[in-house]
Order: C-alpha cells, then sequence, then structure tokens
C-alpha cells in the first residue's frame, strides 16, 4: 500500500511539474516587423491580464511552431492580435503604433 501511494505521489508530482512552465507562460517574445520589433509578453497577457492559455492557444495561436506572418491590416479585422486589441477587449491595434513597435 505504501509503495502504491508513494507511486501516485510522484506521478502526480512529475504530471504537476510538466504542466508548471505552461501556467506561467513562455516567456517574452520578439516577432521583427518593418515598423519596429514587437514583443509579446506572456506576462503580461498571463498573470497582470489574467489571461488562460486557452484563450489564446485554441484557435487564434494553436500551433505556435507553425505561426504565419499577419498584416497591420489583417489584425484590423480581427486576425491574430486583433482578435483582442480591438478598442473593446484591449486597446485597439488601430492608433498609437508605439505602444506596440519599438524602434
Amino acid at each position: 500500500m505504501a509503495k502504491w501511494t508513494a507511486s501516485v505521489i510522484l506521478i502526480g508530482g512529475m504530471l504537476w511539474a510538466g504542466s508548471a512552465p505552461a501556467m506561467v507562460g513562455g516567456g517574452d517574445i520578439t516577432m521583427k516587423s518593418k515598423g519596429g520589433d514587437v514583443v509579446f509578453s506572456h506576462n503580461q497577457h498571463v498573470s497582470v491580464a489574467g489571461l488562460g492559455c486557452k484563450e489564446c492557444h485554441t484557435k487564434l495561436y494553436l500551433d505556435t511552431r507553425k505561426h504565419k506572418k499577419v498584416t497591420m491590416k489583417a489584425m484590423q479585422k480581427g486576425k491574430s492580435c486583433g482578435a483582442c486589441h480591438d478598442g473593446k477587449k484591449a486597446f485597439s491595434v488601430k492608433g498609437d503604433c508605439a505602444k506596440c513597435h519599438k524602434k
């Protein structure tokens, strides 16, 4: 019985530890752009805004290894960042370019 209990605790701990990095985000991601690089902060979106991983990584960014470049025009139509940054859920992608683009 003791061996079985220890095994359950060990396996549970390994599963929890394996999922922990996903809960806190993937760090900053820098996207190169002619208008100035854009740094996406997982911390800002997860810890500060309180978003869960599945809010973005279900439809918008299901497989980040296959990330495709997106234009500002597409974002203004609700693609990529524009899905939330529409001026209602979060600040709009239209307007102050310096909020995202750093020269």
